[in-house]
C-alpha cells in the first residue's frame, strides 16, 4: 500500500529531450520533476492553475538533482513523488527517476517551495492545501 503523500508517473523519453551524447540532457530532469509535481496535485484536486485563482503561487525556491544512472531515448520511466511540509509556509517534493520494471534508482532530487501571493509575499496555505502536505520527520 501505498501512502497517501507519494504519487507515480509513467513519462517516456523523448527524442527531442537528449543530447548530442544521447543522454537525456540534464535540464530535462527538473522538466521531469515539474511534470511529476504538477500532476500529483492536479490528481489530489489541486491543479496548478486552480491554486492560481485562488491567489496561491508556489514557486521553486531550491532544487537539486543527482545523475546516478544514464537515462536515453524511449526509455519509459517511472517518477514517484513524496509531498512534505517543511514549515508553514514551506514545502518540498522529492524525486525518484526508475525505469519502468526495473529497480536500479536512475535519478533522485527535490525542489522546495514556498507558498506565496500573487504580489509575492510569503502566506501560510489554505488549510486545504496544507493538508495535502504532511509535516516532514526530523530527525
Amino acid at each position: 500500500m501505498t501512502p497517501n503523500n507519494i504519487s507515480h508517473i509513467l513519462v517516456e523519453v523523448r527524442y527531442s529531450e537528449t543530447d548530442a551524447m544521447g543522454f537525456v540532457y540534464y535540464a530535462n530532469y527538473l522538466v521531469y520533476f515539474e511534470v511529476a509535481r504538477t500532476t500529483a496535485l492536479a490528481e489530489l484536486g489541486h491543479p496548478y492553475w486552480e491554486m492560481e485563482k485562488e491567489g496561491v503561487l508556489i514557486p521553486v525556491l531550491r532544487a537539486h538533482c543527482e545523475y546516478l544512472n544514464p537515462v536515453r531515448y524511449g526509455d519509459k520511466l517511472i517518477i514517484r513523488t513524496v509531498r512534505t511540509r517543511l514549515g508553514k509556509a514551506r514545502i518540498r517534493f522529492d524525486y525518484e527517476i526508475r525505469r519502468e520494471g526495473e529497480e536500479t534508482l536512475l535519478t533522485q532530487g527535490f525542489t522546495e517551495h514556498a507558498f506565496m501571493s500573487p504580489a509575492g509575499r510569503p502566506l501560510r496555505p489554505p488549510v486545504h492545501l496544507a493538508e495535502l502536505f504532511p509535516d516532514a520527520v526530523q530527525g
